[in-house]
């Protein structure tokens, strides 16, 4: 399947953003981690974790560690543990029926940044390397299918407790990210209509 469906392809025609979509597609997507992908996701110190059951309904779950309990081992893989949790163990059980796996690790702070991360996942109980991951009662490997960071501009800086600057405000005019003024992007961002 290509990046795009024809449900998002609605939605961007509706608010003429296929020429946006398609060159952030070509500009940022990618299906092998870069290094600065890898130090993003092995620097991170949660996540959260996007699956479905067998008949596509989903189910989103935040996943915390140590930072490096996420590890990037192949150029379109990584893998990370599953620990003790409340036993209903609903990830897992989707995985078990459903490969497809999304993650998006996100650092909320002064300089935000999100990544995404698609593909398909397999479960292991036995893994050997299983015993370099402190409190692993199983490991998750993940495939790689589609990589790309997001804008980042509503994201808050929790560490200061402070919002992003790009919440719409009542009697505010809406502040343009700068990545629309890039080279790469001005020339296909549709005219805000609000």
């Amino acid at each position: 399947m290509g990046f795009y469906h024809d449900g998002h392809r609605a939605v961007q025609a509706r608010f003429s953003s296929a020429p946006l979509a398609d060159r952030l597609e070509q500009v940022t997507h990618r299906t092998q981690f870069t290094e600065g992908d890898k130090h993003f996701i092995e620097s991170s110190s949660f996540f959260f974790l996007a699956t479905a059951d067998a008949e596509g309904r989903p189910d989103c779950s935040y996943k915390g560690g140590p930072p490096g309990f996420v590890r990037v081992v192949a150029n379109d893989a990584l893998v990370f543990p599953d620990y003790d949790g409340n036993g209903m163990f609903r990830s897992l059980g989707n995985l078990g029926v459903n490969p497809a796996i999304g993650l998006l690790f996100i650092a909320m702070t002064e300089a935000p940044k999100r990544l995404r991360v698609n593909g398909r996942a397999s479960i292991s109980f036995d893994d050997p390397s299983i015993a370099n991951f402190t409190g692993a009662q199983a490991l998750i490997r993940v495939t790689a299918e589609h990589i790309f960071p997001n804008c980042p501009r509503y994201i808050h800086d929790l560490h200061h407790a402070t919002p992003s600057p790009y919440t719409p405000a009542p009697g505010a005019l809406p502040v343009e990210p700068a990545w629309k003024s890039f080279d790469s992007f001005k020339d296909v961002v549709p005219l805000r209509k609000i």
